[in-house]
This record gives structure tokens, sequence and C-alpha cells, in this order.
């Protein structure tokens, strides 16, 4: 019969509870709404498309229940999956909304919170990666990068697509890229802001937001990675290493496009008009060096397609629990994870994939691999 491997889930999120506190003091874009029959659980509003008053209330956003925020619930449904270690990660939009004098002592509560929440967990089945106060100046951030080396069961930090608010190829990010490389902190690069909406066109909203994360997130993803890419951060910070949600968006299908583009840009050649030199390291190289991918894309050729990008020892199991629940009422299982399982299952690399990838980057000497 054959054994089971071990499942280390690296894509899992969370809104501890202090999180939805600060979302439920707020009234813009995120905020947390409560509704008027106390037994309907509040609304989540973190998209704009979402706060818009001719949508009842309780059809606004998302539904917000424990499993988003609740430890025991997220150590439940690794039960019920056969999940033995989880790295929960806070769901985006983090802390990219607050106001500069007050993101880094969010990032010290929330960060401080998610430590805690892991230690709590006796079976050390729990970590976390932190959250940075990107609206507070780079010295604030490299701050709290530092402290977090003290945290040990912070595995690293979640960062979204806008950094400070000009994208992951901004000159400012410099410093903070430098600490990033020095401490060995791995970046998990999740998107949330998507597209602009004129893209989806004039029936967007009919379809929901099925273009909005189906689409837009992939797309924001790709473009983030590819600009920091072309800046010449891989080549300024050789051993950066980034985690790329959703099987890395659209590289695997685009990487051998960018590089082609790359290689025939005139504006790249210093001997062109206009010219100055694009990245030194091929595209080729960056990915397998400094690229991990997670596998959250419901289908085996798209894992397929993303260990021929970065290797199979660089692909890794996850969930995105809580998003995407099940369908039935009352339902036990999550199709969406079954999905998932099932594309990894058919792989070779199975075994390294569910566990023993993350376990080797991450450093977690308790999971039997």
């Amino acid at each position: 019969m054959e054994s089971s491997p071990t499942v280390v889930d690296i894509h899992t999120h969370i809104y501890p509870p202090s999180y939805l506190s600060l979302l439920r003091n707020r009234t813009t874009v995120p905020y947390l709404l409560d509704l008027p029959d106390k037994s309907l659980p509040p609304r989540l509003i973190i998209l704009p498309s979402d706060d818009d008053v001719s949508i009842p209330p309780e059809s606004r956003g998302r539904p917000i229940d424990a499993s988003y925020s609740s430890i025991e619930e997220k150590v439940r449904f690794m039960d019920v999956h056969n999940i033995q270690t989880s790295v929960v990660s806070l769901a985006n939009p983090w802390l990219d909304f607050l106001a500069p004098d007050e993101s880094a002592s969010w990032a010290r509560t929330v960060n401080d919170e998610l430590e805690a929440l892991c230690s709590q967990n006796k079976q050390t089945r729990l970590y976390a990666f932190a959250t940075l106060p990107l609206s507070s100046s780079p010295e604030m951030i490299v701050a709290e990068t530092t402290r977090l080396q003290q945290l040990p069961h912070i595995k690293g930090i979640i960062l979204g697509t806008t950094a400070l608010g000009s994208g992951l190829d901004d000159p400012a990010l410099n410093s903070i890229w430098s600490v990033l490389e020095q401490t060995k902190t791995l970046i998990f690069l999740h998107p949330h802001y998507g597209l602009p909406n004129e893209v989806y066109g004039p029936r967007a909203a009919e379809y929901g937001h099925v273009l909005s994360l189906a689409l837009g997130f992939p797309l924001e993803t790709t473009i983030a990675f590819t600009r920091m890419y072309l800046s010449g951060v891989f080549d300024r910070f050789p051993a950066l290493r980034v985690l790329i949600a959703h099987a890395g968006g659209t590289v695997p299908y685009l990487a051998g496009r960018i590089e082609s583009c790359v290689q025939h840009e005139r504006h790249f050649k210093p001997d062109k008009e206009g010219g100055r030199r694009g990245p030194r390291r091929d595209l080729k190289t960056v990915l397998r060096e400094n690229v991990w991918l997670d596998a959250v894309v419901y289908q085996e050729a798209s894992v397929q397609a993303a260990i021929e990008l970065v290797g199979k020892e660089k692909v890794m199991f996850g969930t995105d629990h809580p998003f995407f629940p099940p369908l039935a009422p009352g339902a036990e299982e999550w199709e969406s994870v079954a999905t998932n399982l099932e594309a990894v299952g058919g792989t070779e690399a199975r075994d390294m994939i569910m566990g023993a990838n993350a376990a080797e980057l991450l450093g977690l000497k308790h999971v039997s691999v």
C-alpha cells in the first residue's frame, strides 16, 4: 500500500483578532461590516468593487466566519485534510492601507500575535510569515525585519506587489532587499490589487470575482515579479529568496517570452539609441536560483509547468485556506484542497512537493520527510 507523504501547507491565511479589530474600526476600504442581524457573520470589504451601497449589506464582500480568524479552526481544518504543518500568513490587504505613523506599531502587534498563536500549539505544527509596515519609512521596515529574527515561529514575510506604493522595482526598496537578503528571510510574494477594472469590460459585475481572481491576481503577480527582474533586483541582491504565490501567476508560461523580449529590447543595448544595460542575469538562472513556487493552481499540467520552470525541489503544496470553502453546506472536506492534492499527486515529485521541499527550505527540523 502506498504511504501518504508528510504534508506542509505553505499557503494558508488568517486574520488574527487584532487585525479584525483594526478593520472593524474603519469605514473605508478595507473594513469589516457588522450586520444588523447578529446571527449573520460580518462581511469583509477589501475590494473597492465590493464597497457599493447599491449592493445589500449582507451581500457585500465575503462573510467572515471563525475559519478566517480562529487558530483552533485552522488546526481542525489541518486534521480533516491530514496536514501536519502549516505556515500561516496574514491575508491581503495586510497593512498597506495604514498611515505611516500607524504602520510600524501595527506590524509589531500583528506579528507578535502570529508568533503567540503559533507558539501556543504545543505540537509545533504552526509557523508564520510575518507582515511588514510598508507604508512606514524604509528604516522602520528594516528595523521590523531585523526584530523578526528573534521570533522563532516566523519563517519569512508576506509581501504585496506595490511595496512602498511604487511597485517592486522602486529603488527605495534597496535597503529592504538588503536586510531580507542578509537575514535569509524568505519573501512570499502575493497579489491583492489585480488589474484596473476597465480591462474587465462593462459587464464585469455580472461575473462576480472570477475575472479579478482567476486572471487579475496571476497577472498582477507576473508583472510585479517581472519588474523586480527587469530593474536588476536579483543582480544587486543575488541571494534574495522569493516564493511566488499561485504557482508563479503566469510566469511558468511566459518566462520564455519575457526572456526573448529582454534579449531583443533595444533599450537594453548600450550601443543603441537611448540604450542602457538591462538585467545581467538571465531569467532562467534567476528562476532556478532565487525563486520557489507554491502549487495552488488546481491542475496537474500547471504543477508540471512549475516543476519545469524552477525544479521539482522548489515547488510546494498549499491550500489557500480559508478561501474557496466547501460548496456544500456543512461539508468537512474542501473541494479546492482535493483538487490541489489531485494535481500534485499525479507528479513524480509528489512527496517532495507535499512537504519535504518546505521542510528543507524553512528548516522545519521536526517534520519527518
